[in-house]
């Protein structure tokens, strides 16, 4: 006979990063003395404990357990209503399990952290800084960007301008600053400038950076330029001051009547001197050559550098020196595209809407103590001789493969050695099959349903 049970009260609020109690009566109905069992089950589950886990009553009598509820102050306990369950099972009649529901709503609260990265820039024409938003909160984050700094001698280009994010998601503004007057001499000016994120209802986020201007043309060279000009001026009018003044002192003398001008005697011819009959024999240039020159070593081109290809590792080793925590770089082999270019912490991978599926999957953590995954293929599913791919923080993982003649994957199972990791899968005909957590330790399963078979096409991540 199943017990008679009463959830008090039925329905309760409780704020994230503190607690609730909710009593549990319960009577025994049979004829037996029974003791009976409980255990929360649904999501509200890892949050929850019961007290005490058993009670043992005669029968006719009533005993109560309290259930404490105290969701984390994490993007993970959403805010709204969630139905919540306690298993409970009698010891005598283990088939009389009674399931009492009821409702806990999660109270919302607001939490925005943002960075630029770099915080200083550098530039004559333009500088390119980002801002990460990050929203620690438990609801959707919605706002304008907008730039500002003092005498107003920059412009702002910002993209997007404005956002939406998710619980536990992150944005990329891309700014573009200009100054608006150029300095084509002397050394650089440092400007200080700041990205305000505003809400509704709410104070704005500023962050503060720094853009320095270098000017076109060093200083050095004006002073020369000027210098130069300078002396060109002096020796000019020194010239005109003190310029020679040449006069014939010459006289023409008069002629008498009659009186012949003495014929001056003219000049014996001398010969001409001998010419030389020698001629050079050497030409100017090297005379082992013939007259022509050698060409200078070194005239040849030098090969080219390969660029290094950017794994998830790379990615996540860049992000962590940038800002110290948590975070999960990946990237996606397409069929008929290759490997993408990483991306982290929530942002999408794959193609969405094209029919493209997804062949491998690079994933590198950082902070989590490593990560280990296996993959599902459309055909084979768990693939006999493909076993579980771990990598250490900072390393390269793969999972799936990019052999062509192999299906592509149609799920995947991941976990991470410290915290959790939340997976979102974007499947054909199915769209995103919505964000799940693992428990800490623990894997949990993503994709498409196992008996549909239906090929993956994105995904999304987040430590």
């Amino acid at each position: 006979m199943s017990p008679w049970t009463s959830l008090e009260p039925l329905s309760a609020t409780v704020d994230p990063g503190s607690s609730t109690t909710v009593r549990l009566r319960v009577r025994n109905t049979g004829d037996i003395v029974d003791e009976y069992r409980f255990e929360p089950v649904g999501d509200l589950a890892p949050w929850t404990t019961v007290e005490p886990r058993a009670l043992r009553l005669y029968p006719g009598t009533t005993g109560t357990v309290e259930l404490t509820f105290a969701p984390p102050r994490t993007p993970d306990a959403t805010a709204g209503p969630h139905p919540y369950a306690v298993r409970v099972t009698p010891t005598e009649h283990p088939d009389a399990v009674t399931v009492p529901e009821g409702n806990l709503t999660v109270t919302p609260f607001t939490e925005v952290r943002a960075e630029l990265v770099p915080p200083t820039v550098k530039g004559r024409f333009r500088g390119r800084p980002r801002l990460a938003v990050d929203n620690l909160g438990n609801t959707k984050v919605t706002g304008s960007l907008s730039g500002k700094d003092t005498g107003e001698r920059l412009s702002y280009d910002l993209q997007p301008g404005n956002i939406q994010i998710e619980p536990g998601r992150a944005a990329f503004v891309k700014a573009t600053l200009r100054p608006r007057q150029i300095t084509w001499f002397g050394s650089k000016q440092e400007q200080p400038y700041a990205l305000a994120l505003r809400r509704s209802g709410s104070e704005p986020v500023e962050v503060n950076g720094t853009f320095v201007q270098r000017g076109i043309l060093p200083g050095w060279l004006a002073t020369t330029f000027g210098l130069l000009l300078a002396l060109t001026i002096a020796f000019v009018t020194i010239w005109l001051a003190y310029q020679p003044q040449v006069q014939s002192v010459a006289r023409e003398r008069p002629e008498k009547a009659g009186e012949l001008t003495p014929v001056s005697p003219t000049p014996p011819i001398s010969s001409p001197p001998p010419k030389s009959d020698e001629k050079s024999d050497e030409s100017p240039g090297n005379p082992d050559s013939g007259g022509q020159e050698k060409p200078k070593d070194g005239g040849g081109d030098e090969p080219k550098k390969e660029t290094e290809e950017q794994t998830a590792a790379t990615a996540v080793r860049k992000l962590a020196a940038r800002s110290a925590g948590r975070h999960i770089c990946y990237r996606a082999y397409v069929a008929g595209g290759g490997w993408q270019d990483p991306v982290c912490d929530g942002a999408e991978a794959g193609t969405v809407g094209k029919g493209t599926p997804v062949k491998a999957l690079n994933i590198a953590v950082s902070g989590t103590r490593g990560v280990t995954g296996a993959s599902a293929y459309v055909v084979e599913g768990w693939r006999k001789g493909d076993e579980w791919s771990s990598a250490a923080d900072q390393e390269d993982m793969v999972i799936g493969s990019t052999n062509e003649a192999d299906s592509p994957m149609q799920g995947f199972t991941i976990k991470v050695f410290d915290g959790s990791v939340c997976q979102s899968a974007y499947v054909k005909e199915k769209n995103w099959m919505g964000q799940v957590c693992t428990d800490p330790g623990q894997w949990k399963y993503g994709g498409s349903p196992m008996e549909l078979k239906l090929q993956l096409e994105a995904v999304r991540f987040t430590v």
